[in-house]
């Protein structure tokens, strides 16, 4: 299932953000919002802006940095919980520091904006939209009693509780002020019968490669929780040494350098690798030639943390030499 927000992903350009956020709490706010937002007409910048801009919205807990999370991976350039008046200010600070180099941004705006930004948005995308900067609004819901279990069962705290309210009423609030954005949203997208892996594909598909190449899900997974559902190939690595069995490995994911070495030193998990990777370079063009979009490369072992983990990243590593859109999903891992 879905986990309610936690930890902002500390992949997004936060130091951006910072600095965006320092600025919007400045008491010459206004003068500095209008400074930055009138690089925006500089015909210069203009021709270096992004090609696409999506805004993530939504109530907290359905799911928004999952999205984020899955458009970066796509390359776009993403930001979390940017105050809405800065947007124009945002987008014409990126534009300008390396032209044409972030042509896809990701913006995650929501109730952690003040009332009156949020009710600006809408007059904020408008003006964007006017200087040729094509831009989509997509909302994440879910129903209440979902949101209630998700931030049940991960015992985080609600952005409104701290005024007060029970997560009943902190829900209630966040629904009530977030319904501007949700009646303007192009897209409006119920996360409450999706888990993690699913909203992740649904967020590639329709929004992070629209007409462009073949998308590629690399997954691992554990055997001892089933096979993920939607999976094009599977392949099963138990057969290869297990880093489990030594001490000092356990604890760690096939993420971490000390067992990349360890499984980089074993003859047959080279071969293996090698084999599947000569596999999939064979046989996905033969996908693509059919007009698919997304492939969906499960990876499973015993426990879904060592092995399976490495192969995953490896091929990833691999297919991201010649593909724009890889993504990588570690079931036992999230």
């Amino acid at each position: 299932m879905l986990r309610a927000a936690g930890a902002r992903n500390p992949h997004l350009h936060l130091s951006t953000l910072r600095f965006l956020r320092a600025v919007h709490t400045q008491p010459a706010f206004a003068r500095h919002v209008h400074k930055m937002t009138s690089i925006v007409e500089n015909p210069i910048v203009h021709n270096a802006a992004p090609n696409r801009l999506i805004v993530v919205s939504g109530l907290s807990g359905s799911g928004k940095t999952i999205a984020l999370r899955t458009l970066e991976d796509l390359d776009y350039y993403c930001v979390d919980n940017l105050p809405s008046a800065l947007l124009p200010a945002f987008v014409a600070a990126v534009a300008q520091a390396q032209p044409g180099r972030h042509q896809r941004m990701a913006v995650g705006i929501d109730v952690r904006n003040r009332a009156e930004d949020l009710n600006k948005l809408p007059q904020v995308l408008a003006g964007l939209g006017s200087q040729g900067i094509e831009h989509q609004l997509i909302f994440l819901d879910a129903r209440d009693d979902v949101l209630f279990k998700r931030y049940s069962d991960t015992r985080r705290r609600h952005p409104l509780t701290g005024e007060g309210l029970s997560l009943n009423d902190a829900i209630a609030r966040e629904r009530k002020l977030m319904r501007p954005l949700s009646s303007i949203a192009e897209r409006v997208i119920d996360t409450s019968d999706l888990n993690v892996h699913q909203l992740r594909r649904l967020i590639a598909t329709e929004l992070g490669m629209a007409d462009g190449p073949l998308s590629l899900m690399f997954e691992s997974f554990a055997y001892k929780r089933g096979v993920p559902a939607d999976a094009d190939f599977v392949f099963d690595a138990r057969c290869l040494p297990n880093p489990h069995w030594d001490a000092q490995l356990r604890p760690l994911s096939g993420r971490d350098a000390a067992v990349r070495r360890w499984l980089e030193d074993k003859p047959e998990v080279v071969q293996y690798l090698n084999q599947v990777r000569d596999f999939l370079d064979t046989w996905l063009p033969r996908f693509e030639a059919e007009n698919r979009s997304y492939v969906t490369i499960c990876i499973g072992c015993t426990g879904g943390r060592h092995r399976s983990v490495y192969l995953c990243e490896r091929l990833a590593e691999h297919f991201r030499a010649s593909r724009e859109q890889v993504l990588t999903f570690h079931r036992e891992l999230e």
